[in-house]
């Protein structure tokens, strides 16, 4: 509750959000509601969207229906991803109780506003009631951006909460030249990216900016006496837009980063990043033994050995096992690859 921390996260999420070239409406400087805040992980992000968007179809069906009970509102809400969405969306349905579908995305691998309304109008003839999507921008797996334009059209014209997931691949998104990625963020309700990632700023630290914080904040208000100030409504009461009640000062480091590095050479540090595995790429490309799994955009490079799974499960037993550097593989469609992620500070060509 110290006015000095909440400030500087105001701020700081409002230059963020500027080097992003987020709409104005997610800021807090627009004088609207908008604004952004500080959660420990994305995972924490994705609940919480899902929760205000939670309370936001509970109290538009209950005009509708006053004589329906929460229970039985809740028993019909589904909310969708992508199939390749990280695995805390799925958890996120969990804790927040509802069902979430996972949709199996077009051969490119990437969710679009087709597949999305399909399995909505299913649902509805069902008699449930769709009421949240998250769009992923660089997906955990392969780092594919979901159409976030299409999806965001399908959301409007439905009037249900659209929350962006770009933990890693939004830090690129301070480069002009990689905005064209986020085309369609307007239409969002939330959108949340990790500095911790990809931003050279220390763990933890995940920016989430929303539209309307009311709904959040109805969905968590509970306002004890001895949790009562005079300065109620002049400032961000931020232990409303989390799940915990206390919270670290994170938006000094943040501000700490930003002064240190300025914008220009956080812009360098990604485009170099990137740039190295475009490299590495172009080694794995000359190399006929090996293939290349998924285009590569960001920094991260999807890539095996021609030949059976099992060849590459061997493969990375013994690079990972010589402690020099470390894979994490996946597997997509029963195929099963190494990820080359360039993200510490001191990768070099050599």
């Amino acid at each position: 509750s110290s006015p000095a921390c909440t400030e500087l996260e105001v701020v700081m999420l409002d230059w963020l959000g500027q080097m992003l070239a987020l709409p104005e409406e997610f800021l807090a400087r627009s004088g609207g509601e908008g604004g952004g805040v500080i959660q420990g992980t994305a995972s924490e992000a994705t609940l919480v969207a899902l929760l205000g968007a939670k309370a936001r179809i509970t109290q538009r069906v209950k005009e509708d229906h006053p004589e329906w009970t929460d229970y039985e509102i809740l028993s019909k809400l589904v909310g969708y991803s992508n199939k390749q969405a990280h695995s805390s969306v799925e958890r996120a349905g969990l804790l927040g109780g509802v069902k979430l579908r996972s949709l199996q995305p077009g051969s490119d691998r990437r969710l679009n506003g087709e597949i999305l309304r399909e399995a909505m109008d299913e649902d509805i003839r069902n008699g449930l009631i769709p009421f949240y999507v998250v769009a992923t921008l660089g997906t955990t797996s392969s780092c594919v951006f979901d159409d976030l334009d299409g999806i965001g059209d399908v959301c409007k014209s439905r009037n249900i909460w659209l929350h962006v997931d770009a933990a890693y691949a939004g830090s690129a998104f301070i480069c002009p030249e990689y905005r064209y990625l986020m085309k369609g963020i307007e239409k969002a309700d939330s959108f949340n990216f990790n500095p911790h990632k990809w931003l050279l700023v220390n763990f933890d630290c995940s920016a989430m900016w929303l539209k309307e914080p009311r709904w959040i904040v109805d969905a968590f208000n509970v306002d004890p006496l001895y949790l009562k100030h005079d300065q109620q409504g002049s400032a961000p009461d931020y232990r409303h837009w989390q799940i915990p009640l206390g919270r670290r000062f994170r938006a000094l480091k943040l501000w700490f980063v930003l002064r240190l590095y300025g914008v220009e050479n956080l812009q360098k540090h990604i485009r170099k990043q990137i740039a190295l595995a475009h490299l590495f790429e172009k080694l794995c490309s000359s190399d006929e033994r090996f293939e290349i799994f998924e285009k590569v955009t960001m920094g991260l490079v999807c890539f095996r050995l021609k030949g059976s799974n099992e060849i590459n499960e061997e493969l990375l037993r013994r690079i990972n096992g010589r402690g020099k550097i470390h894979l994490v593989p996946s597997k997509i469609d029963d195929v099963y690859f190494l990820r080359l992620a360039i993200c510490a500070r001191m990768s070099e060509e050599s």
